[in-house]
């Protein structure tokens, strides 16, 4: 299996000079927790965790009403509360390469790169639904050689 199969195609991303507030707006519309950061040429530059967040706005929530007005929340820039140089891996690399690397590195999410275009991202929660369905197809193919 290879991460092309399981990663999210076309993550939400964010530009570079966005704000915090832009970057938990986006986690919360669109229900992730890792966002590649891109500068004004399209190219990865870093990439924000939620963890990443949580620690700038020095606050262990990130519901909205703990950010919504918060001055830091309008104020800071993705580019100052981003991971730069994140670790990248190909679509074609294998998933347990990525979830040795993510393991080895205590990472969450690796961008995934078609050369120098970012074509997606696989998080940890992709890996466990990889392994979910393995382990799924594995069982069925014990049901069917039981009978």
């Amino acid at each position: 299996m290879n991460v092309g199969e399981i990663m999210t195609a076309k993550p939400v991303t964010i530009h570079q000079d966005g704000t915090l507030r832009q970057v938990l707006e986006l986690m919360e519309t669109y229900h992730c927790r890792h966002i590649p950061v891109l500068n004004e040429s399209h190219q990865l530059v870093g990439i924000i965790s939620d963890r990443d967040c949580r620690l700038a706005l020095n606050s262990p929530y990130l519901a909205r009403e703990h950010w919504q007005d918060d001055v830091l929340a309008n104020r800071l820039r993705a580019r100052t509360i981003m991971t730069p140089a994140p670790i990248v891996v190909e679509p074609d690399s294998s998933a347990e390469g990525a979830a040795l690397l993510m393991l080895n590195h205590r990472i969450s999410a690796l961008p995934v790169m078609r050369s120098e275009t970012l074509v997606g991202i696989v998080t940890t929660s992709d890996l466990l639904m990889a392994f979910m369905t393995l382990l799924r197809r594995a069982e069925a193919l014990r049901g069917e050689n039981i009978s």
